[in-house]
């Protein structure tokens, strides 16, 4: 309930007060299941709602959603506005506070969806429960989608990236570090268990706005943003997750504001306990530096769990503003939760804080907020105010309500959108290949035919070349062969005419050679005569 420039939260000996100016120093809900925390968690978000301050939690169990419906004047708030508050009941204005419900399931509130981009390989590590070398792969998968311009924003994006790497690590392990098959394929097998935890459908787009969640009603109230978690707590991996990135990107977007008159936005971490089960030390590190300067931005982000000891101690060291239900101690290390517990609180010289947190009973509190000066107060043993909102779920017919009210926020994350990212990219780069490489076979198919073709074609010039030679080489010995003929014939007939000739002559000269003879004879018979 507000009362001016604070919260009032609880009464005992004195009333408790939330000082809005020092609401940002962080705080802490605890105490056993069944002890009043809700109640608290109400009490505490109405108050920054009607400060103006808008504010985000979980409904883990389904009963966060009666923050939208006014509250009912019981028997029982009667009583306690008598014996406890000093309040006059007709003066209680129950109302309910202006809400807005989101679900990261699929259900029926506003989408929330991230991208695996802005989730970042650190916290997605924690999401996938790495080992050290499986992370360091994680972020060269990144580091090559960033440095090629492939955009990570579904899951099908990261495994479409994890098999490109993979298939390319022998050209990358040079620039980039060595990339085992083995890191990859453990990679791809964790991913798997979150896309059946539905982590499908909480990667994607459009991703949330975060300045969707600071904004005020027109009345001037901030927002309640409610996260529909009943489903989500059931994967406790993806719950933490998201819890863990929005407190990091609270941190990285927001500017410096310095110390604010009341918060800017006020984040309440319902199952603290999730966020921390098997941190990493690195990350752990990262979580306490955050909470650490997020204050400075103008945020205020509360715990809830059981027992402080689910809290690292430098954490817990930065939650200045404390309601702490009762606690049971039956083992010693239980014992010893509730003597930490005690001993975290300024004492009141009025009771043993030690004492007092096991006989707490509901909706009874140890309360310290900071005073003025930013100090702890004593202790109060009080009993936590009445929500002015409904203490259990909302009716069906304010739910719908709300929907009806938030429907600008469905049409802007209502539809899921697939656009181009690294799976499109990398399926048109293989693509280019396969068709690259295709061109390149049939280039070399042809290149192998043409060179078959002028194999073939200079075979069959040699061979016809050879032939050509050969019929050359026939016709020059037929014409040899002719001409040695001839030669012969001539040579027969110069011989048959020698011999015809010398015939001739002879039978010339016979004759001749007779007659010569004959005359010579004549002649000289003549002579004699």
């Amino acid at each position: 309930m507000l009362a001016e420039d604070k919260i009032w939260v609880a009464q005992g000996d004195n009333p408790c007060y939330l000082l809005l100016n020092q609401a940002n120093r962080h705080g802490l809900i605890a105490g056993a299941s069944g002890t009043g925390k809700t109640v608290t968690l109400k009490v505490l978000a109405e108050g920054f709602s009607q400060a103006g301050v808008p504010v985000f939690m979980a409904d883990v169990k389904g009963d966060v959603t009666g923050m939208a419906q006014a509250g009912e004047l019981t028997s029982f708030i009667q009583k306690r506005c008598a014996d406890t508050f000093n309040l006059d009941p007709a003066a209680v204005k129950f109302q309910g506070c202006p809400t807005r419900i989101w679900d990261m399931t699929g259900g029926e509130g506003i989408p929330v969806r991230v991208t695996v981009s802005d989730m970042g390989p650190e916290i997605l590590s924690r999401l996938l429960d790495l080992t050290e070398v499986q992370e360091g792969v994680l972020n060269i998968v990144f580091r090559v989608a960033d440095d090629q311009n492939l955009l990570l924003i579904d899951l099908k994006d990261l495994r479409a990236m994890l098999g490109y790497v993979s298939e390319h690590r022998s050209d990358l392990t040079t620039t980039y570090g060595n990339v085992s098959p083995q890191s990859v394929g453990a990679i791809q097998r964790a991913l798997i268990e979150v896309e059946n935890q539905g982590g499908n459908i909480f990667f994607g787009e459009p991703a949330l706005d975060l300045n969707d969640w600071f904004a005020t009603a027109p009345d001037g109230r901030g927002y309640v943003n409610v996260l529909n978690a009943a489903k989500l707590i059931q994967t406790p991996q993806i719950y933490a997750m998201f819890l863990l990135w929005m407190l990091s990107a609270l941190y990285d977007r927001l500017p410096e504001v310095g110390d604010l008159q009341k918060p800017r936005f006020v984040f309440f971490f319902d199952e603290a306990h999730l966020l921390f089960d098997g941190m990493p030390k690195e990350l752990g590190d990262k979580i306490v530096q955050v909470v650490k300067l997020i204050r400075s931005k103008g945020v205020g982000v509360y715990f809830i769990t059981q027992s402080p000891s689910d809290i690292p101690d430098k954490v817990l060291a930065q939650l200045s503003n404390r309601v702490q239900h009762g606690l049971r101690a039956y083992t010693p290390a239980e014992r010893k939760s509730v003597r930490a517990a005690a001993e975290s609180f300024r004492p009141n010289p009025a009771f043993d804080s030690e004492e007092a947190l096991q006989a707490l009973g509901t909706g009874e509190a140890l309360v310290s907020f900071l005073d003025e000066e930013g100090s702890p107060s004593v202790v109060e043993r009080a009993k936590v105010l009445f929500p002015q909102c409904r203490m259990a779920a909302a009716d069906a017919a304010v739910l719908s309500q709300v929907s009806s009210g938030q429907a600008d926020l469905m049409a802007k994350y209502g539809t899921a959108v697939d656009r181009q990212s690294a799976y499109e990219d990398i399926a048109g780069i293989k693509a280019k290949a396969q068709a690259d490489a295709q061109l390149a076979a049939e280039r070399a198919q042809l290149e192998k035919e043409r060179a078959e073709f002028e194999k073939q074609k200079a075979a069959a010039q040699a061979k016809a070349e050879k032939q050509r030679a050969a019929e050359e080489a026939k016709e020059q010995r037929r014409r040899e062969q002719e001409a040695a003929k001839a030669e012969r014939a001539r040579e027969r007939r110069e011989e048959q005419i020698r011999k015809q000739v010398n015939r001739q002559v002879g039978s010339m000269l016979g004759t001749i050679g007779r007659e010569a003879s004959r005359q010579i004879v004549r002649g000289i018979f003549k002579g004699l005569r």
